[in-house]
């Protein structure tokens, strides 16, 4: 199973966010669209970077309160971690399981077409397994 096949149920909407909007603002929008992460781009629309529940967090706790008040550039993660939609998901499950991360940017010819979140894989895998498990029961039955 690929990225693609991921995408293609969920959606390619990808929530953004702009490097001088402050943390409040940027809690504000995530509390809204129940999400926890958006990609932070700049005015050509190339991304910068990525701001999620984590990055305000540790600001909260190193700054107190007036890191609201930040900027995102100054909070988000600049190197994040980047597939195709041809990319097989165990690969990339793996990967988000060892670097501990839990939002990748889906780039096709250099342009963001999509996002998905270890939610989005954790929900795929028990499909599957559900799927395999519906199959050996039927398979079982016959026999």
């Amino acid at each position: 199973m690929t990225v693609a096949r991921i995408l293609a149920v969920k959606g390619r909407d990808v929530f953004i966010t702009q490097p001088h909007r402050t943390l409040q603002e940027t809690v504000r929008l995530l509390a809204h669209k129940g999400i926890g992460a958006l990609v932070v781009t700049g005015a050509d629309g190339a991304v910068l970077g990525v701001i999620c529940e984590r990055d305000i967090l540790r600001a909260l706790a190193e700054y107190g309160a007036a890191a609201l008040d930040d900027s995102v550039s100054r909070h988000m993660t600049k190197e994040v971690f980047t597939t195709t939609g041809g990319a097989c998901i165990h690969d990339i499950m793996e990967r988000m399981t060892h670097s501990r991360f839990r939002h990748v940017l889906v780039v096709e010819d250099e342009r963001l077409s999509g996002l998905i979140s270890i939610g989005d894989v954790v929900k795929h895998r028990i499909a599957e397994i559900e799927t395999e498990h519906r199959a050996l029961r039927d398979y079982i039955a016959t026999a």
